[in-house]
C-alpha cells in the first residue's frame, strides 16, 4: 500500500507547539509519512533556531527554508516572503506530498501556500476563519482559506465565516482550538522543576508577558509598549517572564526594549522562546497573561487566570471571560492590573470556561485527513450563500 505522504509547514515556536500532537500521530500511523518542512524564524540564528527543539523531540526535519530574516522592516519583510517561494517551489517538488498541513496566518505560510497551489497540491488550513482586524495577519489568513481544500476551525462561528468566504461546507470542519490539546495531555512541570529550568525564582505575584508588534498600524510597537512597561512598573513584588515578538514589522524594537528592561530590573528575565512545555508550564503559575499574543485567549483561559489583551492586534477574536481587554496605554492597562486582581474578577475567573473547547482537536483533525478522498480535490466550487436584504 503506498502510504499517504503528509507534509507539515511550521515557521514559528508557536505554530509547532499546536502541531506537535498531530504530528506525533502522523507519525505513529503505518500508512502515512509525515514530511517535515521548518522555515521563518525556526531557522534564523535571531529567533534561537528553534528548529532545533523539533530534532531534540525526535522529529526528522525534511527540508529548510530559510527566508532570510534579516531586518523587521516592510521591504524586507517582502523580500523574505520572494525566497520563500523560492525555497518552497524547490521543496515541495522534491517531497511531493499528497497533503500539506498549516496554521494560521503567517507571512511564511502565505509563500508556502502560494507554491503549493500554482504546483497543484491540496492544502489542509487549521484556525481560519478567524478575525485581527490590527494585523495583516487578517488578510494573510483569509487568502489561505481561498487557496486551502481542507478546513479546521476554533469556533462554530469561524467554521460559519470559511463557509461565507465561498468554502463547501462538507469540507470545513469545526474541531475545537489545538492549544487545549498540550495542555491535556502534556505532563507539564512542577514549580521547582519550572523555576530550575528557567533558572528564576517565582514571586507570590507574577505575570507573563508577549507582546507583537500591530502591524496595520505605523510606527506604534515602541510607544505601545513602553505603555506597557511603565505599567508594569507600578507593580508591587511581582516577577515579570517576558517571552519576546515574533520577525513582524516592529519586533526588533519591542525585543530590543525588553533586553534593556531586563538589564535594569532583577524581578524580570526574558527568553526568545520558552518552548511549548516550559510556556505551558508557567500558564499554571503566574497570575496575568498581558500582551496581546493569541495564546492570551486561546490556552489561557484554561487555566483559569486572567489575560489582558492590549490594543486592536486580536481585535474581532472571540474572548472569552477571563479576558480583559484595554487600551494601548499606561491608565488603561493599570487599570486593567487593578480589576484582574479585584475579588469580583477573582470570582468570575473560578467559572470561567476556555470558548474553544476542552481538547481533542489533534485526533480530530488527524482522521480526517488520513482518510479523506484527495481525489479531484483540487477542483473547488464556490459556495453562494443567499442574502437577503435588512
Amino acid at each position: 500500500m503506498i502510504k499517504r505522504k503528509i507534509c507539515i509547514i511550521t515557521g514559528t515556536r508557536a505554530e509547532y507547539g499546536l502541531l506537535y500532537l498531530l504530528m506525533r500521530e502522523i507519525e505513529k500511523d503505518k500508512n502515512l509519512e509525515l514530511q517535515i518542512i521548518a522555515t521563518g524564524m525556526h531557522v534564523s540564528p535571531l529567533f534561537g533556531n528553534t528548529y532545533q527543539e523539533i530534532e531534540k523531540d525526535g522529529f526528522k526535519i525534511n527540508k529548510k527554508v530559510d527566508l532570510k530574516l534579516v531586518s523587521d522592516n516592510e521591504v524586507d519583510i517582502s523580500k523574505s516572503m520572494g525566497y520563500g517561494m523560492i525555497g518552497f517551489a524547490s521543496s515541495l517538488k522534491e517531497l511531493c506530498p499528497d497533503l500539506i498541513v498549516v496554521v494560521g496566518d503567517r507571512f511564511e505560510i502565505f509563500s508556502a501556500v502560494s507554491v503549493a497551489m500554482i504546483a497543484k497540491i491540496p492544502v489542509a488550513h487549521i484556525h481560519g476563519g478567524e478575525i485581527t482586524e490590527g494585523a495583516f495577519d487578517d488578510a494573510i489568513r483569509h487568502s489561505i482559506t481561498k487557496m486551502s481544500h481542507l478546513h479546521f476551525t476554533a469556533t462554530e462561528e469561524y467554521k460559519n465565516r470559511v463557509i461565507q468566504l465561498g468554502e463547501e461546507p462538507n469540507r470545513v470542519f469545526n474541531v475545537g482550538g489545538l492549544g487545549v490539546d498540550n495542555i491535556n495531555q502534556l505532563k507539564l512541570l512542577s514549580k521547582v522543576e519550572f523555576e530550575k529550568a528557567i533558572s528564576f525564582q517565582l514571586a507570590k505575584k507574577n505575570i507573563l508577558v508577549t507582546f507583537h508588534p500591530v502591524t496595520l498600524e505605523n510606527l506604534t510597537a515602541k510607544t505601545q509598549f513602553q505603555e506597557l512597561l511603565d505599567a508594569i512598573r507600578e507593580l508591587k513584588d511581582t516577577k515579570i517572564i517576558f517571552t519576546k515578538a515574533n520577525s513582524d514589522t516592529g519586533g526588533k524594537i519591542i525585543n530590543t526594549m525588553i533586553d534593556d528592561y531586563v538589564l535594569h530590573h532583577k524581578n524580570s528575565v526574558a527568553f526568545i522562546s520558552l518552548g511549548r512545555l516550559n510556556y505551558l508550564s508557567a500558564l499554571q503559575f503566574v497570575d496575568i497573561v498581558v500582551g496581546n499574543s493569541s495564546s492570551g485567549l486561546l490556552e489561557a483561559p484554561s487555566f483559569k487566570i486572567t489575560t489582558i489583551d492590549i490594543g486592536d492586534r486580536q481585535k474581532g477574536r472571540i474572548k472569552g471571560s477571563s479576558v480583559i481587554s484595554c487600551l494601548p496605554n499606561k491608565a488603561s492597562i493599570g487599570k486593567a492590573f487593578v480589576k484582574s486582581f479585584s475579588k469580583e474578577f477573582q470570582s468570575i475567573l473560578n467559572v470561567a470556561e476556555n470558548p474553544y473547547g476542552s481538547g481533542g482537536a489533534s485526533k480530530k483533525i488527524f482522521n480526517i485527513i488520513r482518510s479523506f478522498s484527495l481525489d479531484g480535490i483540487i477542483k473547488k466550487k464556490f459556495n453562494n450563500i443567499n442574502l437577503t436584504n435588512p
